[in-house]
């Protein structure tokens, strides 16, 4: 996955890497894997931080559709 750095000590993918979402995809699309633990907290815990997420990335939007169109 690393890729070695080049003469400027930048990385050749560090824009591809930047924008990659596979992280943010994953913690919301994952298939129900028995070995981890559940209970109420883990499972509020987890809830509170898709919806903040989700909150951000609206917000994200919204703020750059107001800089591109204006208000």
């Amino acid at each position: 996955m690393n890729n070695p750095p080049t003469k400027s000590g930048k990385s050749s993918n560090s824009l591809r890497e930047f924008f990659r979402l596979n992280e943010v995809l994953t913690y919301f699309f994952r298939k129900k894997d028995p070995a981890r633990p559940t209970g109420f907290n883990l499972r509020a815990m987890h809830t509170i931080n898709k919806i903040s997420m989700l909150m951000f990335l609206i917000c994200l939007m919204v703020i750059l559709k107001r800089c591109v169109f204006g208000y």
